[in-house]
Formats: structure tokens, sequence, C-alpha cells
């Protein structure tokens, strides 16, 4: 068995990795991603529980209507310096995305709203910023097929 040999005299000692004080925070991209896995696997469980396939109408229905009320519920005037604000918002938004996904895979009728909202998300995701015009801008156009539902 050998023993460790000590560096020489004068030989640099090597140091410890410097530490950060700053919290992990994730990137909005980041965020987004978990609320679209989040709000696709909240849907999947929604579908298993209650037997539904996705192939009816009403099942498609159902996820319009969720998708809206859920982008309804989102809040473009989040603190985006508030860790809680933040991730309600971009969870809300990524389960409007995957409801309204969800509701186009369903009937085809609805794909003017996924890709509506998809939009809104992408914006987002490129801009960064919920207050920017062309991302309140994509969001109304959003809201507005919602209205008409």
């Amino acid at each position: 068995m050998s023993t460790p040999i000590p560096p020489a005299h004068g030989a640099p000692v090597s140091s410890p990795a410097p530490t950060s004080d700053r919290r992990f925070r994730p990137s909005p991209a980041v965020a987004v991603a978990a609320g679209l896995v989040l709000g696709a696997g909240g849907v999947g469980i929604a579908w298993a529980l209650s037997g539904d396939d996705g192939s009816s109408g009403d099942g498609a229905a159902d996820d319009a209507r969720r998708a809206c009320v859920t982008l309804e519920s989102f809040d473009e005037s989040a603190d985006m310096d508030n860790d809680a604000q933040r991730n309600i918002a971009f969870n809300r938004l990524g389960g409007a995305t995957a409801l309204s996904a969800a509701a186009a895979a369903g009937d085809r009728e609805y794909k003017p709203l996924a890709d509506a909202v998809q939009q809104v998300l992408n914006h987002q995701m490129r801009a960064d910023d919920f207050t920017e015009p062309g991302f309140r801008k994509d969001l109304k156009a959003a809201r507005s097929l919602c209205d008409r539902l």
C-alpha cells in the first residue's frame, strides 16, 4: 500500500474551487419547459383518471376551455424578480400551452388557439419580458380567440 507523497517545498498547492453565495436560479426557458412538462403530465393524468382517450370532441373542447381559463389566470404583470411569482407565471403559460395543444390534437378546430398560445410562449422565450409590446399583442390575440369559444 502506498502513501500519498506531499508536494515538494515551494510547489503550488491547489486551492478548492471558489464557492458562490448566489442562489441557483433557473433560466426562464427551463421554467417554461418544466411548466410544459408538468402541464402535459397533468393533462395525461386527467385523461387517465377520466377514461377520456382524447378522441372525442368534448375532451378537446374541455381542454380548450381549460387552456383559456389558465391563460386568463396568467399574470403578465408578475414581478420577475420574485421567484414565486415568476414561477407561477411561467407554469401557467406552460400549462395553457400544453392544454391548447391537447385541444388541437383532439380537434383541429382548436389549432388556431394552440398556435396563438404557442406564439405567446415563443415570444416570451425570445424577449424574456412580459412587458414587451409584442408579447402583450400576442397575449391579447390568444385571449381574443378564447373569448370566441
